[in-house]
């Protein structure tokens, strides 16, 4: 796909994608008359929502979703209690030869979850058969680690995720198999290098977060709420984004193998940043729940300009760029003073910086009595950055001077 003159489209494990942006396997992507609309806007491809073979309970509750809100932002963060599909193989693979019949130049992928070895492979044959260009398997969903931990995620542990990423592969003729894991491991590198050895082409870097989402204070039910009982939801949306960074980070710079980013994404901003600590395709969700399918035209556009100011012809010169820069703490150069910098035009005299320096930081920020703008010590000031990060008008930013 070519946008104001530059080269959006990407190859992800052997498959063409008209541009790096796809549908999570969620909500968006889990009736087909949605995921028609999503492509008809110009989404480059969808994972539909995770299914399972004929006969798996899918005993979902409502109300399902809750969010935190900060200020006039509804959704820092959204929490579910969804489950995978309602819809089992047979419908799926309905819909995969439906879609790609009418869409050909889309790519349609699934994500599958199994019990035993007989229900992951069962699944990959029956959706290649039926045309599915990549499978994705949540290993990420609490559907236990193949009895090593009843209650846990598969990739949870090393050695149900190597076992059963193997059976996977061994089950695939033609099609690429991407493993989605969970950030919730104490070693994200081991898992990743686990998918590896077990034969996957890819790896999704990752998924929601447990967390729990509040209390009603009032009545001592956790958020949401299902008739007085609640339980941990999955934690998503841009709030989680700093995660997702890392985790796609630190699997590039230790494991060669291709991954597609999701968790947080909603600008082309966002999606730009997993690209490039690593990311190949960024997956969205939740910002599609929030603000509907045709952000895809704010993500297009946005990457297109944004390549043309770089001056970057195609996006995959964009994957992995930043990498090279994140080096362990030790390595951090320390040959330069900081301090804060104090841009008098934009500053409200809000006195938020003297705050958080006063009672958070060095003491380095007075208020001038008269202008009551802010005074900044430079011999006390060690250039933290926590007046930058309150200021509401940017009007601080940190200065580096030779020491």
């Amino acid at each position: 796909m070519k946008r104001y003159g530059v080269d959006l489209s990407i190859e992800f494990c052997g498959v063409k994608f008209e541009n790096p942006f796809i549908l999570s396997a969620a909500p968006p992507s889990d009736e087909p008359d949605m995921v028609e609309r999503a492509f008809e806007m110009g989404w480059a491809g969808a994972v539909l929502k995770t299914t399972s073979v004929e006969g798996t309970p899918v005993p979902l509750a409502y109300p399902m979703m809750s969010a935190n809100a900060y200020g006039r932002e509804r959704i820092i963060g959204l929490g579910n209690i969804d489950l995978i599909s309602k819809y089992h193989i047979d419908e799926i693979e309905k819909r995969v030869s439906e879609l790609k019949k009418k869409f050909p130049n889309k790519v349609v992928a699934a994500s599958i979850m199994g019990a035993k070895k007989e229900d992951w492979q069962t699944l990959v044959k029956r959706l290649e058969d039926a045309g599915v260009d990549i499978i994705e398997c949540s290993f990420s969903c609490p559907q236990g680690s193949m009895g090593e931990k009843p209650g846990a995620m598969l990739a949870q542990s090393i050695s149900a995720t190597e076992k059963v990423a193997g059976w996977v592969k061994e089950a695939a003729k033609r099609v690429p198999i991407v493993i989605k894991i969970t950030p919730q491991v104490t070693d994200i590198v081991e898992v990743a290098k686990a998918v590896k050895r077990g034969g996957a082409d890819a790896i999704c870097a990752s998924n929601t977060i447990p967390s729990l989402m509040g209390i009603n204070v009032y009545n001592f039910v956790p958020i949401p709420e299902v008739n007085g009982k609640s339980t941990f939801s999955g934690y998503s949306g841009p709030a989680i984004k700093p995660i997702t960074l890392r985790t796609i980070a630190a699997i590039a710079k230790e494991v060669d193998i291709p991954i597609t980013g999701t968790g947080g994404p909603v600008t082309w901003w966002d999606a730009v940043e997993m690209m490039l600590v690593g990311a190949t395709t960024v997956q969205f969700a939740t910002a599609v729940m929030h603000y509907g399918y045709d952000i895809i035209d704010d993500l297009l556009d946005g990457v297109a300009f944004y390549m043309k100011d770089m001056k970057i012809n195609s996006v995959k010169e964009i994957v992995g760029k930043a990498l090279p820069n994140i080096v362990e703490h030790d390595e951090l150069p320390r040959d330069k003073k900081v301090v804060s910098s104090l841009n008098e035009d934009l500053c409200i005299k809000c006195d938020r910086c003297y705050i958080a320096c006063r009672d958070g930081g060095h003491q380095a920020i007075e208020v001038d009595k008269e202008t009551r703008l802010p005074q900044i010590d430079e011999e006390k000031c060690v250039g933290c950055r926590l007046c930058v990060t309150v200021c509401p008008t940017s009007a601080l930013e940190v200065v580096f001077k030779d020491k």
